[in-house]
């Protein structure tokens, strides 16, 4: 599947930037109420977990049916914004790398497997992953916007 190479390519290419960015810049917010940078990158591992969760298990079910989760909380608890930047950098890079791997060994006969994620509408297996790279395309911009 072609979102795997996406993926990856976002990734090297995102890294080699974000590694340069300081610790005072990342930690920096724009409103009590936003996140920072960290806290974006957090929830892009947060969704990084979730979706390897989903993807793994609609390969193996007829239908997936899956929690949402509450992102807000999650990156609260995990409290990213106190964690080094370079840690989890890491994480993202590795768990992002791990993932394209399972997308590109999803069969062909599995991308048409029903999902529903929380109470939202009814999407393929498919349109699952292309939208998890949109997501992640999308909180990339926000912590670079020249990405």
């Amino acid at each position: 599947m072609e979102i795997g190479s996406g993926i990856r390519t976002d990734v090297e290419r995102a890294s080699e930037r974000l590694r340069f960015l300081t610790e005072k810049t990342v930690s920096a917010k724009d409103s009590p109420e936003r996140w920072n940078r960290k806290e974006i990158l957090g929830h892009l591992i947060d969704s990084a977990m979730n979706n390897l969760q989903r993807i793994v298990r609609a390969q193996f079910t007829p239908e997936l049916r899956f929690p949402g989760y509450a992102q807000v909380e999650w990156v609260a608890v995990q409290q990213y914004a106190s964690e080094e930047w370079s840690e989890l950098l890491d994480l993202w890079i590795s768990i992002n790398r791990h993932l394209a791997h399972v997308i590109d060994q999803v069969p062909a006969s599995a991308l048409q497997t029903m999902c529903r994620i929380s109470e939202s509408q009814p999407m393929t297996l498919e349109a699952l992953i292309a939208d998890y790279l949109r997501h992640m395309e999308h909180h990339l911009r926000q912590i670079d916007p020249e990405f």
